[in-house]
């Protein structure tokens, strides 16, 4: 994420309301896996596999009809089975094709088996409910002007549909969207093996991930839009969806793109995923976000005429870029490691403006040096920020985890040298790819590549209150506020 600017109902039956629960059901209890920032998000007790997603879109002020189909793995015996999901009703909920009870308990939805399922078990679940892009401020769905996309980070994807809602259990997405006859509707991946399927006056389309995904990444979008094709690096398929009237004017937008892989490819390596493109939604969000392979804009941010100046845009594009391969295919254990996603992204965004000659690396580091001290009274260190206020997930997304943690990357380049610090970015994408990773591993992988035992060096730049003093700038003497 990169902050930019001041971010089925005919079928429902009133007694299936996920606040109702049978007498005969035991009180369901929210559980969550103890994420310091988020204790009561995830559950414990199964490992996801596969979501298969299935929306019904009729207009951008209706609740839509939805499907979720989740398998998973069971890592324990469970008598009920916690997912994340509010803001919808549930109809029906089957575990291993038998209905199961269903209740809910502040953002958790408990289901109750007809049978215990062991542990070591394969775990098949379907749930009917709705999805409600009403009313919220709080993420999960966008409503855009001519239909939805979304913005799941930190912790809104359960707000859209039933899942674990914690990337540390990442899993492979397929999505079928029903839209009404001239909207078009994409979401992660590539498309189905069938071509979209048409009945009437509404078409589905099918998606479909080639790579596991954390649920804060998924995207969907319906709206008027053009499906732009084009080839980057080595064959890499883009795929660009932008407000179909506004295709010609964001076409030298959409062309950068290309270039922007071979440059970080240039510095960490292939691109991980299956194709890459920008989603352009006319909406206003305050950020810009990396959902997996197509990253969402806000279509102000390529508005010209007195607007952002060209090579501040093209940095914020490399920002997502960088996520792709920092956040998304190396994803963070736990969400106190958001520095690792936020502080990697901002580094290529500087690095690349550097590159243009409009903003030096070195400039910017020693601004957010002098700043650094302030940032960490305010948000708390870059690795133990502190958590956002209840239902302001944006404040998360603080200075101390974007320019602060890539002041973090500055020094341990300036610590163990340019020519180590190009291993470790390219060994920490490699290693970890399609999987989770954190603190400890990063510092460990480094101090393997630097040759000598880092943490000592680490700690106070990743927990310290005050930022220490910079390797090879005694002429930063010491942070202060500016």
């Amino acid at each position: 994420m990169q902050l930019t600017s001041p971010r089925l109902r005919a079928a429902l039956l009133a007694a299936a309301s996920l606040t109702l629960v049978a007498a005969v059901v035991p009180p369901p209890k929210a559980l969550g896996i103890g994420d310091p920032l988020f204790p009561e998000l995830g559950n414990p007790g199964y490992d996801v596999l596969s979501y298969d997603l299935s929306f019904a879109y009729k207009t951008n002020s209706s609740p839509l009809d939805a499907v979720t189909v989740i398998d998973a793995r069971t890592l324990t015996r469970l008598e009920s089975v916690n997912l994340d999901f509010t803001h919808g009703k549930v109809a029906s909920a089957e575990v291993n094709g038998e209905p199961a009870q269903f209740a809910g308990i502040g953002e958790d939805l408990v289901l109750t088996p007809a049978r215990p399922v062991d542990a070591d078990a394969a775990l098949h679940i379907t749930i009917r409910h709705t999805s409600d892009p009403r009313g919220r401020g709080d993420g999960g769905w966008v409503v855009t002007e001519d239909g939805l996309a979304m913005a799941n980070q930190a912790d809104a994807a359960h707000r859209v549909f039933p899942c674990n809602d914690h990337p540390a259990d990442k899993a492979y997405f397929t999505f079928h969207i029903t839209a009404p006859a001239g909207l078009t509707a994409v979401a992660n991946g590539v498309p189905g093996l069938l071509p979209a399927h048409r009945r009437g006056a509404a078409t589905t389309w099918t998606y479909r991930t080639l790579h596991p995904m954390a649920t804060e990444l998924a995207q969907v979008s319906v709206g008027d839009s053009a499906v732009v094709h084009g080839t980057g690096p080595h064959g890499l398929p883009l795929r660009d969806v932008v407000p179909a009237a506004d295709r010609e004017r964001l076409d030298p937008w959409l062309k950068k793109t290309a270039g922007h892989i071979e440059w970080m490819e240039a510095r960490v390596g292939r691109y991980p995923f299956e194709n890459y493109g920008v989603l352009i939604a006319k909406a206003t969000t305050g950020f810009e976000l990396e959902t997996q392979t197509l990253s969402l804009f806000e279509s102000g941010l390529f508005a010209g005429g007195g607007g952002y100046p060209e090579w501040y845009v093209e940095s914020v594009m490399v920002h997502e870029l960088a996520h792709q391969w920092f956040g998304d295919s190396v994803t963070p254990r736990a969400w106190s490691d958001l520095w690792l996603n936020e502080g990697h992204a901002t580094w290529y965004e500087a690095l690349y403006a550097d590159g243009l000659g409009k903003y030096s690396l070195e400039r910017r580091m020693r601004e957010a040096y002098q700043r650094s001290d302030q940032w960490r009274a305010a948000g708390g260190p870059p690795a133990a920020p502190k958590p956002a206020a209840k239902g302001e997930k944006i404040g998360l997304f603080r200075p101390a985890v974007y320019d602060g943690a890539a002041l973090i990357l500055y020094a341990l380049r300036q610590e163990i040298g340019a020519a180590a610090f190009d291993r470790v970015e390219r060994r920490w994408v490699g290693e970890h790819r399609d999987s989770v990773a954190g603190t400890e591993d990063f510092v460990r992988l480094a101090s393997e590549e630097a040759g000598r035992d880092l943490g000592t060096f680490m700690e106070p730049w990743l927990y310290g209150k005050k930022t220490p003093a910079m390797p090879g700038h005694p002429e930063w003497s010491g942070p202060k506020s500016v």
